[in-house]
């Protein structure tokens, strides 16, 4: 499949008004900064972005309010994977009629121990809607939340049966054992993009097609570095992500993007997530800034 994503894309945080909701006009305005500071594409409503803490409704408003504000649905992929196949589907038509980069799919995630039949399932009456619906999938691998993987044979099975459809997956796995063999076998079919920045660099030099990581929100430029191959680069990412992980991922990151901007409305996350302490975070944001340079920080 020709047009997959390449390179380094941000998964992108998700900015909350006071009342609760997305502040499209802030999201928007931060992924102008993210395409014009670094990256060559953004990633709404992943992980990194709270998606499974927003509605339908709410996810389609706000993706559409991003694109009208002027950031071009060609760099935009949107994570659409919801438990219910029905929202699912509704979201990915959404973006695919929007016209959308592509769309981030989980796999069925309430139910444990499907299997890979149960996961085919779910794609297959995915893609079976899709006929004149034109947009890549991607495939989002992320365990540790979803308590769902994707075995490198259920890959293998969607990807031979579906090779209009599946343009690639999103490794979040951060395990290399299973990253490493994941290139080997794919890497030249589709494209395989890590969600752990301390793997991109490995992952390049697999045949890897780039990231869709959170540590672009707060240093797109030092990701750029890693993926043109700065060994010094590289060397930073792993020293942030393991600083940034040894605290729950999406406060402590919004933390620190307050912190470099200025803005507290960057604080706010949405439950069942917390903010993490302001001391903690405080503390964080200077270790983090040792390793940052002030260009990557600048609003």
């Amino acid at each position: 499949m020709s047009n997959t994503i390449r390179g380094v894309h941000a998964a992108v945080l998700s900015p909350l008004a006071a009342d609760g909701t997305v502040d499209a006009a802030m999201l928007a305005a931060h992924c102008r900064w993210l395409l014009t500071s670094g990256c060559d594409g953004v990633t709404l409503f992943g992980t990194t972005g709270e998606g499974p803490s927003f509605s339908v409704a709410e996810r389609k408003r706000v993706l559409k309010a991003v694109l009208t504000a002027g950031v071009p649905s060609a760099q935009v992929s949107v994570g659409t994977g919801c438990a219910a196949i029905a929202d699912t589907i509704e979201l990915t038509h959404h973006a695919a009629g929007l016209g959308c980069a592509g769309a981030l799919v989980l796999p069925p995630f309430f139910f444990k121990d499907i299997g890979d039949d149960g996961v085919h399932a779910s794609f297959a009456a995915l893609f079976a809607t899709l006929e004149s619906a034109r947009i890549p999938i991607y495939l989002y691998n992320i365990p540790s939340v979803s308590a769902v993987s994707f075995s490198l044979d259920a890959i293998e099975r969607l990807v031979r049966e579906f090779p209009d459809r599946v343009a690639g997956i999103k490794d979040s796995t951060a395990d290399w054992s299973y990253t490493e063999p994941l290139l080997s076998r794919f890497a030249r079919r589709i494209s395989v993009l890590v969600g752990a920045e301390h793997h991109l660099a490995a992952a390049l030099k697999a045949g890897g097609a780039g990231t869709i990581c959170g540590v672009a929100n707060i240093a797109p430029g030092l990701l750029r570095r890693v993926h043109s191959g700065a060994a010094d680069a590289h060397a930073d990412v792993e020293i942030v992500v393991k600083q940034i992980l040894s605290h729950s991922f999406v406060p402590a990151m919004k933390a620190i993007r307050a912190r470099q901007t200025g803005d507290r409305r960057w604080l706010a996350v949405r439950p069942p997530l917390v903010p993490i302490d302001h001391t903690v975070a405080d503390r964080l944001h200077r270790d983090i800034e040792r390793r940052i340079s002030p260009a990557e920080a600048a609003q």
